[in-house]
């Protein structure tokens, strides 16, 4: 009885156990994403963090919707060709990778981090992908490329089922944390009001 006990707890630990491959193709396979975010910033000298909050989408085909409801309004959208900013509905701010290629840069990772993008991931940084066992796994990644590698010293993604926190730690001692909650995969396709929001900018 015993023997069948230990079989069974190994069967399930490898039954369990998780790939960053395999990560990748269950955000590959899954076309819309959506969930809450809580960001906290922690400053060096100052005494206390920025906090801020609100929903973001990830959508396979068209790009990434970071939406801040609080402290300020600010809406940031992503795409393959360009990312825009609009805080407190002032005029958008444009960045394409033809006028600022290095923020361009910056932010076209973000999406490759939301969807475990290994190519691009593997790209610009030393991947050190851990299975954490009962479907949970971390993702430490170490810049290679400039100016990744002046800015940040590591980023940390975890998760479980999908991307539940993303910890950056830059050169300055600066810490962000942001925490990723009630994810929601339906509707699977996106409201009229969500690809008006990637439409009009």
């Amino acid at each position: 009885m015993k023997y069948w006990a230990l079989v069974f707890i190994l069967f399930s630990h490898f039954a369990c156990a998780i790939t960053l491959d395999e990560l990748q193709q269950r955000f590959t396979q899954t076309p819309v994403i959506r969930a809450h975010f809580q960001q906290t910033r922690t400053i060096k000298d100052m005494p206390q963090p920025l906090l801020s909050q609100g929903d973001m989408l990830i959508a396979r085909d068209q790009g990434l919707l970071w939406d801040q409801k609080s402290p300020f309004s600010m809406l940031l959208m992503l795409n393959n060709t360009r990312m825009v900013q609009i805080i407190n509905g002032q005029p958008p701010q444009v960045v394409t990778a033809e006028n600022n290629p290095q923020m361009f840069q910056f932010n076209h990772l973000l999406r490759a981090l939301f969807q475990a993008d290994r190519s691009v991931l593997e790209q610009n940084f030393r991947l050190d992908f851990q299975d954490k066992g009962q479907g949970r796994w971390s993702l430490r990644l170490q810049p290679i490329t400039t100016p990744l590698d002046k800015i940040f010293t590591s980023i940390d993604l975890a998760g479980q089922t999908w991307l539940d926190s993303i910890q950056l730690y830059d050169k300055q001692g600066d810490q962000t944390r942001i925490v990723l909650s009630d994810h929601r995969l339906t509707p699977a396709t996106l409201t009229d009001e969500e690809r008006k929001r990637f439409d009009e900018h």
